[in-house]
């Protein structure tokens, strides 16, 4: 087995690994009821994770997806709240995420600024207008044929399980098997060589962050409906963590030109167990931070060494 080939299997065996563990020391983690809680909340993850993914496959990184998800699900919410139709709520919920992408994107691609900046200063203005519009209230959601549209069971599966599972291979067969998912490798890989062959550069970077904001949206839709609410802490700094962790766990490089949106639903899966776990074993909340913090260290020193 080649090296890289171990570092793509990698997130499976170390999955494999803690579900080992876990069914040693936590027997009651593997009844039905809680694997379903485990897949529905990493469906959320893993949507915003594909986004982060196709972004850091072009060398970027989007660190306002869980502010941008926040905002937008509380515009939708609130045009649900006040007696209007559920597709144009999550058209806004889209809408919104894609506008916010778009600025993103275009101040990255377009104005060559740098991402983590733009980025970091849309997270802060997509929270603050999340906490203005709100007045730090949530915004209930009534509606019970939004939640039965969202949360319904097709073959005793979750709704949300499956948008994910099917929004995870759609991405991967893009990046994998598109002219558009050759650009955007070839983008992470070398962004001047990629533009010495005619590949448009710009449009490409600019279109990984509509990408990603248009999940924020989809995920606002699944998590207000979860919730059956919607609010500023929604988007909370802790998911921005978990977003990243999910992308490098799964095998996303942080220098660009490697990972799968795929192997990102994995990860995200894994973080959500690890999380899942530790709630079950009473550990704090801080020192959850830290295991994953640890996590992310870790396979940063993994992806380091790939890159080598």
């Amino acid at each position: 087995m080649t090296a890289h080939r171990f570092f793509d299997i990698l997130p499976i065996l170390i999955l494999v690994v803690v579900l080992v563990v876990l069914a040693l020391f936590i027997p009651n983690f593997f009844n039905s009821r809680n694997i379903v809680n485990v897949f529905v909340q990493a469906s959320t993850l893993g949507l915003m994770a594909i986004g982060m993914t196709v972004v850091m496959i072009s060398g970027g990184i989007d660190l306002s997806i869980p502010s941008v998800m926040a905002l937008s699900a509380i515009f939708g919410a609130m045009h649900l709240r006040d007696g209007g139709s559920i597709f144009v709520s999550c058209l806004i919920m889209l809408t919104v995420g894609i506008i916010a992408g778009s600025i993103n994107g275009f101040a990255v691609a377009y104005l060559k600024m740098i991402p983590f900046v733009v980025t970091l200063a849309m997270m802060t203005i997509a929270s603050g207008a999340a906490i203005w519009v709100t007045n730090s209230v949530s915004v209930p959601v009534f509606d019970e044929v939004f939640f039965d549209l969202i949360l319904a069971r097709i073959a005793d599966i979750p709704r949300p399980i499956i948008i994910m599972v099917i929004m995870a291979l759609i991405a991967t067969l893009v990046v994998r098997r598109t002219l558009f998912g050759r650009w955007l490798y070839a983008v992470g890989v070398n962004v001047r060589a990629a533009r010495a062959s005619g590949v448009p550069t710009n449009l490409v970077i600019f279109l990984t962050y509509v990408i990603s904001g248009a999940f924020a949206g989809l995920t606002a839709i699944i998590l207000s409906a979860r919730l059956g609410s919607a609010s500023a802490n929604m988007g909370n700094d802790g998911v921005v963590l978990d977003i990243v962790s999910s992308a490098v766990v799964g095998g996303v490089s942080i220098y660009g030109g490697i990972g799968s949106p795929l192997g990102a639903v994995m990860g995200a899966i894994f973080i959500t167990v690890i999380s899942n776990s530790m709630n079950m074993m009473q550990i704090s909340f801080f020192t959850g931070l830290i295991i994953k913090g640890v996590v992310i260290i870790a396979f940063v020193a993994f992806d380091s060494l790939r890159k080598q």
